[in-house]
């Protein structure tokens, strides 16, 4: 009787448990807490200057140790909106944060001071001076389909208070979210982040009117899924400057499935896709909107990956190491690019060393770059790869690349050079060597390159060699195929050691342990 008694009191008790266990489950799945910002004073009305309310539900979420501030539809007008450790702004469709122009002395915050500002442009040394800033925090995200439009940010002075330049401004951040909104207009920057560490940035789109995203002295960062239209500045760009006050490198990031462009402002996100802005680039050299790593490269770049990415009416891919640092393990593969504004490929060590007094050229080795394929480039400039004299750029491999050059017009025929300056402490940029004497390839101060199963093709006219390779030690062609123009000269040689041709047309095979001066 006994033991029966005791299964029918656990028998009774089922029921009990059952609604425990429940209730716990319950407990551990709460949902997350959202700060509406309407429920803070926000109007979202377009009108009214909501920057009071959004940094008051910001601190609410703060202060009770984070959670979600929400921005359901409407236009929030605000100046610089302050983030805070544990919080995550959500843009819902149809919900617009504007950056507001200031008037008087109402505006953004002032820029704080800087740790330094001696070797970097004014907008890389502030943070404050944004419409969204955040410093020192962790755990942060800003997520949603909405939009942040820097309507009221500018990129030009005066550079104080009340004047705000960048849309998204982090420093010295860890565990960083982007995702999900578009930028349009950001100022100097859409996104300027600088020392910050585990950041992922997925699925943005970008408008803008100058650069769209700077990634400056930070480890552990994903790009993906991103689509960055920025004709006057640079799209995706890697930096390592001496803003933080000391020497820091950008490493460990990769970027894939991303697109960059330079069609006129707007005209990307409104669909329309325009070219007819190209004269109001401010260095008057054409639309930018690539994807480059420089120039601030104090710290240099390591453990870099770039994949499955897309240029188009932009210029090229270019790695530069022009201020000391190192420049080391990267490795792109996968890219298409149309309608090229320079140089398709352009690599750069130079000594233009905006860095502290005693530092030292720094170095460009061990770079894949693979599976290229670009049409309509610009020949006046070829790919051009240079380092400088007693600087070589090195262990460079070139492989599975086709690049369709457009001819050139008849003024730029007349200013084709035959001796390419070496510009070493000029701002590293392919059009300021000018016109190169070789349509494809011009290579300089080098050390081990290969270049394998790489395809030059001419859309037109064209008198000047495919190559030229000068002051180069190490240098491997395999399965190459050059078109030529009416100059019979496909390759040209000087102070070249260590040569080996294969498997190439119209070359033949050839080795060499010391070249002068050669025409092939």
């Amino acid at each position: 009787m006994k033991t029966n008694s005791v299964f029918v009191w656990l028998y009774s008790c089922r029921f009990y448990w059952c609604f425990l266990l429940l209730s716990l489950n319950t407990i551990q799945a709460s949902p997350p807490v959202v700060y509406n910002v309407l429920s803070f004073g926000a109007k979202g009305d377009g009108i009214t200057i909501d920057t009071e309310a959004i940094n008051k539900t910001i601190e609410s979420a703060a202060k009770a140790g984070g959670g979600t501030v929400y921005f359901p539809a409407g236009t929030y007008l605000s100046f610089s909106i302050r983030l805070k450790s544990h919080i995550s702004l959500y843009l819902d469709q149809g919900a617009t944060i504007l950056a507001a122009t200031p008037s008087g002395d109402l505006g953004y915050d002032a820029p704080e001071p800087a740790a330094n500002d001696t070797f970097q442009d004014f907008g890389h040394s502030h943070w404050h001076n944004s419409l969204i800033w955040g410093e020192n925090l962790e755990d942060v995200s800003i997520l949603g389909p909405g939009i942040i439009h820097g309507k009221g940010l500018t990129r030009h002075g005066p550079l104080r208070k009340p004047v705000g330049n960048k849309a998204i401004a982090l420093k010295l951040c860890r565990n960083v979210i982007l995702k999900d909104f578009t930028i349009l207009y950001g100022g100097h920057f859409g996104i300027l982040a600088t020392g910050v560490d585990n950041m992922t940035i997925d699925n943005l789109k970008i408008d803008t009117n100058r650069d769209g995203i700077d990634i400056d002295c930070c480890k552990n960062v994903r790009v993906s899924n991103c689509s960055v239209n920025s004709p006057w500045d640079d799209g995706i760009c890697l930096k390592s400057s001496f803003a933080l006050g000391y020497a820091r490198p950008t490493e460990n990031v990769t970027i894939t499935n991303c697109s960059v462009s330079g069609f006129d402002r707007g005209t990307f996100y409104n669909g329309t896709y325009q070219r007819n802005e190209a004269h109001l680039v401010p260095d008057k050299e054409g639309p930018t909107g690539r994807i480059k790593f420089g120039t601030e490269s104090n710290g240099g770049f390591k453990n870099i990956t770039i994949s499955n990415c897309v240029f188009e009416y932009c210029r090229g891919l270019a790695l530069e190491a022009v201020d000391g640092g190192l420049l080391e393990d990267v490795t792109i593969t996968n890219i298409t690019m149309r309608d090229i504004i320079n140089s398709p490929i352009f690599l750069r060590l130079g000594s233009r060393m905006r860095a502290p007094e005693g530092t030292t050229v720094g170095a460009l080795r061990r770079i894949n770059i693979s599976n290229i394929n670009v049409y309509n480039a610009d020949s006046r400039f070829a790919t051009l790869i240079s380092g400088i004299p007693g600087h070589d750029i090195e262990d460079i491999r070139l492989s599975n690349i086709s690049i369709w050059y457009r001819p050139m017009d008849a003024e730029s025929k007349k200013s084709i050079q035959q001796e390419v300056p070496e510009y070493e402490k000029g701002y590293p940029e392919p059009q300021k060597f000018g016109i190169l004497p070789a349509y494809g390839f011009f290579i300089r101060h080098t050390k081990n390159i290969e270049l394998n199963n790489i395809n030059l093709y001419l859309m037109g006219d064209e008198t000047r060699p495919a190559l030229i390779v000068n002051d180069v030690n190490g240098i491997k062609l395999r399965n190459i195929t050059l078109d030529k123009g009416s100059n019979s000269v496909s390759l040209v040689m000087k102070n070249v050691t260590n040569l080996s041709v294969k498997d190439s047309k119209p070359l033949k095979d050839m080795d060499a342990k010391k070249i002068k001066i050669k025409n092939y």
